[in-house]
């Protein structure tokens, strides 16, 4: 056993540090398992492979040895509650105990931060006429003479949905990099040279993959050079991935060129080019083009196999991209009038010759290696995307191997900062900050660079193919770590025999009625997870209309995210002494994983249905493809994987910790009735079972008036 080996066991035994100094520390066989495997990978490099059940401890099973090997790393998450965590609570408590001189950043997308030289431009835009937008920048210049970070989160009072917010932040697309007049105050700049001198960074994956697409167009790194990278909340890694590795083009584009070009032009160059009409032009060009996408409820794929997307009028849409060439050309034409006026004007310019490309490419026939579909809903994006990461991946990863153990830090240099930090700013959170600094201890040799990859759902089957096949992860060790919770005893598991098979039109209004008898004895505490936006709809406004007992009802949507789970959690379930009523929240996509509620204001989880990837989805439908091309069964190598990952995912919302006791149900006979509902059954928790309504009902009245908490 190695010496940092040695370090980590002791460090995570009942004699160890954090028994000492963190309270409610236990040892875990699995994170001590876990955190072993991830010592070996640092000090011999390669890849691991962990699923780590809920309430192994993941976090310090990987951060423990990473800190203690003294190596540079980049941890990765995919979520802005995981980066505060990691951040602000779990490295420095770490840092502390252990009594390391490690520097720490959190580096996140540049939409976070405050544009100096955007919010000088804001008053001249359009859009600061609104009322009380005035009023808003005031606060924000005023803001903006004391913040040392930059950070938007700072700034109470504006939310990321503001139009007032992409008035005062920059985008890859808008910032102007080492030309821009404010460029040596730049937060962006400010904080990429934080984490280019700290030993640990906090990322998000899409921060991520720009630096992987930076290195690919072989200009300087975003990220600073490191042994360690660890990927938490890798289950989203390949999604992430494809999206962002894909080529993209919206009427969103089109309308922000339009806004931008409209406040520079006439701030900067006004009766030197007629900007309202060029302006008006290509927003007319954008607006019929999305009509020509056709009228549709809610957000719909559109497949696109030829020369346009399935189902709409093939004249009128060659007829609406053309258009928007033909703006997006008269537009650079004016732009061409005055490039020498001022930097502003050249980088619109630049995006406006972009996108001209991008038009392009979107009329001529699609990548037969990828897939290429239209997003239809208020807006219209065109994407074409590759099927997986596999071969960006693994290339990046034997590239970066390969690097020179003595291989320095790239500079700054303003074409690496103009790519800097493109990621979504929905996935990141906290500012830079550091401790004492300490130079790297030893690391692996050349080419062992170590990869670490974990998260709570990595597939339904020891050998974590759904997760290591896409990201092309051949030869990496894998493992899994069960959750150290007694399941048996702590959780049920019901699927209601009497409900009709979700196809019928009448089982979203029996998973309401469901609903709301469970909700009268429970008084709350309950999450209904729908796989559609429209049974959610159906299912929340059935339970406004009938909900009794003073129960409130919330519904994704009607409420921004993170106000509805601080309400759900306020609510206490059954109300509480304030007179604040329990909960019960109605929601779909985002809430099946990252909502975090332990003890008992949740214990009642109900999923509408089997979360099976939609049919009509042309991502699905182009891998399903490949698989039988392949000679493997499209539904049961990839449709069923994905309804196990995806159902495990919402399941664990339920159990939380040690003490929480709860029921899940799933209002879906096929998980009873089919031979594959064993499997996905398997993937599930160790959960006991309820077998018929009686039993249900008998378990929720449990769960009311056993204040001990009993087994349901």
């Amino acid at each position: 056993m190695s010496l940092l080996d040695q370090r980590v066991a002791e460090t995570l035994s009942s004699h160890g540090a954090l028994a000492q100094t963190v309270p409610g520390f236990q040892p875990r066989q699995g994170q001590t398992d876990m955190a072993m495997a991830v010592s070996r990978t640092v000090q011999d490099g390669g890849q691991l492979v962990v699923e780590a059940g809920t309430g192994t401890g993941k976090t310090y099973a990987y951060l423990v040895p990473v800190l203690l090997s003294g190596q540079r790393a980049l941890v990765s998450t995919a979520t802005k509650a995981l980066q505060d965590q990691l951040f602000s609570r779990d490295i420095p408590r770490l840092v502390e105990v252990l009594g390391l001189p490690i520097r720490v950043a959190l580096l996140k997308g540049r939409g976070n931060y405050l544009c100096l030289h955007r919010m000088d431009q804001a008053r001249h835009s359009p859009d600061s006429a609104q009322p009380g937008a005035q009023k808003a920048l005031a606060k924000i210049e005023t803001w903006a003479q004391s913040t040392r970070s930059g950070d938007m989160a700072e700034l109470t009072g504006l939310d990321e949905r503001s139009s007032l917010w992409p008035l005062v932040t920059s985008t890859r697309d808008n910032c102007l990099g080492s030309t821009c007049p404010r460029y040596r105050a730049c937060h962006v700049n400010l904080a990429r040279k934080e984490a280019m001198a700290a030993d640990v960074v906090v990322i998000n994956h899409h921060l991520f993959f720009a630096d992987m697409a930076v290195r690919e167009s072989g200009v300087a790194e975003l990220l600073p050079n490191v042994r360690v990278t660890v990927f938490d909340e890798a289950h989203q890694l390949n999604e992430i991935g494809v999206n962002f590795l894909g080529k993209q083009l919206s009427t969103v584009q089109l309308h922000e060129l339009v806004r931008d070009v409209l406040a520079t032009g006439l701030q900067l160059a006004r009766g030197l080019v007629d900007w309202q009409t060029l302006s008006a032009g290509l927003e007319k060009a954008a607006r019929d083009w999305r009509l020509a996408a056709g009228q549709h409820r809610g957000s719909v794929r559109l497949r696109w196999m030829g020369q346009h997307p399935e189902g709409v009028a093939p004249d009128e849409w060659s007829g609406a991209l053309q258009a928007v060439s033909s703006a997006l050309v008269d537009l650079q034409n004016g732009l061409d009038m005055v490039t020498e006026l001022a930097p502003d004007f050249q980088r619109l310019s630049e995006r406006t010759r972009e996108l001209m490309q991008r038009a392009a490419l979107f009329t001529e026939t699609p990548n037969p290696e990828g897939v290429r579909w239209a997003e239809v809903s208020a807006q219209l994006r065109l994407i074409e995307s590759p099927l997986d990461i596999a071969q960006a991946f693994s290339a990046l990863t034997r590239k970066v191997s390969m690097r020179s153990d003595t291989e320095a830090d790239p500079p700054a240099d303003a074409d690496s900062l103009e790519a800097l930090m493109a990621g979504d700013p929905r996935h990141a959170a906290g500012n830079p900050a550091a401790a004492g600094h300490a130079p790297a201890g030893p690391g692996p040799g050349v080419g062992q660079r170590a990869w670490i990859f974990t998260s709570a759902t990595l597939g339904d089957e020891p050998s974590l193919r759904w997760f290591t096949e896409p990201c092309g992860l051949s030869s990496a060790e894998v493992m899994q770590v069960n959750s150290p919770f007694d399941y048996a005893q702590q959780a049920a598991l019901y699927v209601p025999p009497h409900l009709p098979r979700p196809g019928d039109p009448g089982h979203a209004h029996q998973v309401a009625a469901l609903v709301l008898e469970a909700l009268a004895i429970l008084g709350g505490r309950t999450l209904v997870l729908t796989t559609t936006l429209n049974a959610m709809r159906s299912i929340g406004e059935q339970l406004q209309a009938q909900c009794e007992g003073g129960v409130q009802v919330l519904v994704q949507g009607q409420s921004p995210k993170r106000r509805l789970m601080e309400r759900f959690r306020e609510g206490g379930g059954r109300g509480d002494a304030q007179g604040r009523m329990g909960c019960v929240l109605v929601a779909s996509a985002s809430f099946w994983e990252g909502f975090d509620v332990p003890g008992d204001a949740l214990q009642l989880v109900i999923i509408d249905k089997l979360p099976f990837p939609p049919p009509g989805d042309p991502l699905f439908e182009a891998r399903s493809q490949r698989i039988t091309q392949q000679g493997k069964s499209a539904f049961a190598d990839h449709a069923l994987p994905e309804a196990a990952v995806s159902l495990k995912q919402g399941a664990g919302r339920l159990i939380r910790s040690e003490s929480d006791r709860g029921i899940l149900v799933v209002c879906d006979n096929r998980l009873s009735t089919m031979s594959y509902g064993r499997r996905l059954v398997r993937g599930l928790p160790a959960m006991r079972r309820l077998e018929d309504h009686a039993a249900f009902v008998q378990a929720l009245r449990q769960l009311t008036t056993d204040a001990s908490h009993p087994s349901v």
